[in-house]
């Protein structure tokens, strides 16, 4: 009888449908931390670009000059660049049109909202994932759990002086799927809170700046 209760024996000792189990939480977990990974990086992006777009914004310096730098750039538009070019765009395509200004003013509303709709999911993507893998690893981690001690009394049977020292190594073994499962569901559910609400404050953050820029259009049109 395998009497070493080390992490790795567990693993490698355990019955084949709890080892499915113990490697599809570890896929999970893996696929998790690189969506978390991504995150981080694509929101410390954001706000660095938020940064340094805003300097140039509020410097006083020409809106059209701005504009036609960030055109000139190679570099892709993300976030608040993003929002005030594709704004700035239609404003400025309008208003070689010589339309209204109620036009120009809700055509340029419409495109930043438009700008602000695709910003939104480019910072929400795979925030679903995370929660859905912080919902299910515990209950699939519970599976292979029961399953494993299902298995290790089923072994008990046809032993007569059942005692401790025979049981304990199978429920460690269904045990650690449990462990997996806490493992990938935790750093899950933090990330999904944490990014949820670092995303809704861009989102706020960039709405505010589309107002105070359809302001400055609106005096500049009158």
């Amino acid at each position: 009888m395998n009497t070493d209760l080390s992490f790795f024996s567990l693993i490698i000792e355990a019955s084949f449908l709890v080892q499915l189990v113990m490697l599809l939480l570890l896929v999970l977990s893996i696929l998790s931390w690189t969506i978390v990974l991504q995150k981080w990086k694509l929101l410390k992006e954001v706000d660095q670009n938020t940064r340094s777009f805003e300097n140039k914004f509020w410097s006083g310096g020409d809106i059209s000059t701005l504009y036609k730098s960030l055109q000139a750039s190679d570099k892709e538009k993300i976030g608040i660049e993003a929002v005030f070019v594709s704004g700035f765009s239609e404003y400025a395509r309008l208003n070689r049109q010589k339309v209204d200004n109620g036009i120009l003013i809700s055509g340029t509303q419409r495109a930043m909202r438009v700008a602000l709709a695709r910003e939104m999911d480019r910072l929400d993507a795979h925030n679903d994932f995370l929660a859905t893998v912080g919902s299910v690893s515990p209950y699939i981690g519970l599976f292979g759990t029961v399953w494993g001690i299902m298995n290790a009394f089923r072994g008990l049977a046809n032993t007569q002086n059942a005692t401790l020292a025979m049981v304990a190594p199978g429920i460690s073994e269904a045990l650690v799927a449990t462990a997996m499962g806490l493992f990938a569901a935790i750093p899950s559910v933090v990330a999904y809170n944490r990014f949820s609400h670092d995303v809704d404050k861009v989102i706020t953050h960039f709405e505010n700046f589309a107002d105070e820029f359809i302001n400055i259009l609106q005096h500049q049109s009158q």
